[in-house]
C-alpha cells in the first residue's frame, strides 16, 4: 500500500529584509525559504534518534519564479516529498500568495541522506521513507 506524502506548510509575512532593489522578494530569499521548510519538516517529523544519526544535504534545486511578492504579503510555503531512491529523495515546494492562492515559486529539489558521523551517503531505510508520510 502506498501512503500519500504529507504536505507540510508554513505561513509568513514578507518583511523589508526579504526585499531586493526592485522592492519585491529577492530570489535568494526564496531559495532560503525552500531550504528552511525542508529542514523544518525534518525537525518536526523525525525522531531525536534519526536527527542524531542522519543529515540531509541538497544536491540540486530546480526553481520556477512565476510571480512576485511584496512587502506585507502573506506567503504560504508548502512542501512534500516525492520519489525516494537508494540515497536521494526529491522534495517539492510551492510558495504561494496566501490570500489569492497564486503560485509565486515552484521548486523541485534533490536531497541526499548522509550519515551524521561519516558525512557519507547512506541508505534511506523504510523507517526513513515513512517519516514524511501521513500516518
Amino acid at each position: 500500500m502506498v501512503v500519500p506524502a504529507e504536505t507540510y506548510t508554513h505561513q509568513r509575512t514578507v518583511i523589508e529584509e526579504d526585499l531586493d532593489d526592485l522592492h519585491h522578494v529577492n530570489n535568494v530569499r526564496y531559495v532560503q525559504w525552500i531550504q528552511d521548510i525542508a529542514k523544518e519538516h525534518w525537525e518536526v517529523r523525525a525522531t531525536e534518534q534519526l536527527k542524531n544519526d542522519f543529515i540531509w544535504v541538497v544536491i540540486r534545486h530546480e526553481i520556477d519564479y512565476k510571480k512576485q511578492a511584496f512587502l506585507g504579503d502573506e506567503i504560504l510555503i508548502e512542501t512534500y516529498v516525492g520519489e525516494t531512491t537508494f540515497v536521494t529523495s526529491e522534495r517539492f515546494v510551492n510558495i504561494k500568495n496566501a490570500k489569492t492562492g497564486e503560485i509565486l515559486v515552484a521548486a523541485k529539489s534533490m536531497w541526499c541522506l548522509l550519515n551524521a558521523d561519516s558525512k557519507k551517503p547512506t541508505k534511506i531505510t523504510e523507517e526513513l521513507r515513512t517519516v514524511f508520510h501521513k500516518t
